[in-house]
């Protein structure tokens, strides 16, 4: 199993995969295979991965890994949660911000409380019995206005307590080794021997 696809289009998803896995697996993406994306049905980060990695296995017939994965802010009850790419509706990552931002108006700091999440799943084939789940979570808080040029997504807007700045002003070998993509992915490698 030495190539394996991953469930995404996104190509910062897939450069950081890549860099984590370094040179134990040639990771290609599913859009070199095809533009169709999975329907995401799951209730959970955890079911939208395995739903995503069993069709990109299905399409490619190689084993797949899916990464799902958003920001759960505690004032908001969890949201935006798995709907963390669409939160806006556009799948713009500023719009996305834009909408997050307005809904914490007048929010304290101390009430800013997120966690990134990243569920990871890894199927053998697309009827895998036993996919491979891992999960990592990164705690925060979400800041008032935007911070850095680093990363995609709500990165600009996650405050990262223990160094000081945003996950966006990270250097990204720095959160590559910190985040939770790099949490789930360091389980994911144990889990395999890598």
């Amino acid at each position: 199993m030495k190539t394996i696809v991953l469930a995404s289009h996104n190509a910062g998803k897939l450069k950081e995969l890549q860099a984590m896995l370094g040179d134990s697996f040639q990771v290609r993406s599913i859009a070199e295979f095809s533009s169709e994306v999975a329907e995401e049905t799951g209730l959970s980060f955890i079911e939208n991965a395995i739903l995503k990695a069993r069709h990109a296995a299905r399409i490619t017939g190689l084993p797949a890994l899916a990464d799902d994965s958003g920001l759960a802010v505690d004032f908001l009850g969890g949201a935006p949660g798995i709907h963390s790419a669409r939160y806006s509706g556009s799948g713009d990552d500023a719009a996305n911000n834009s909408k997050l931002l307005a809904a914490l108006t007048d929010v304290p700091d101390a009430q800013r409380g997120a966690q990134f999440v990243c569920a990871l799943a890894l199927v053998r084939h697309a009827e895998d019995p036993l996919p491979i789940v891992c999960e990592g979570l990164w705690r925060g808080r979400i800041l008032h206005t935007a911070q850095g040029k680093h990363g995609f997504g709500y990165d600009p807007l996650f405050w990262v307590e223990e160094h000081n700045c945003s996950s966006a002003e990270l250097k990204p070998e720095l959160k590559n080794s910190i985040s939770h993509r790099a949490l789930a992915m360091q389980q994911f490698r144990q889990r395999l021997g890598l």
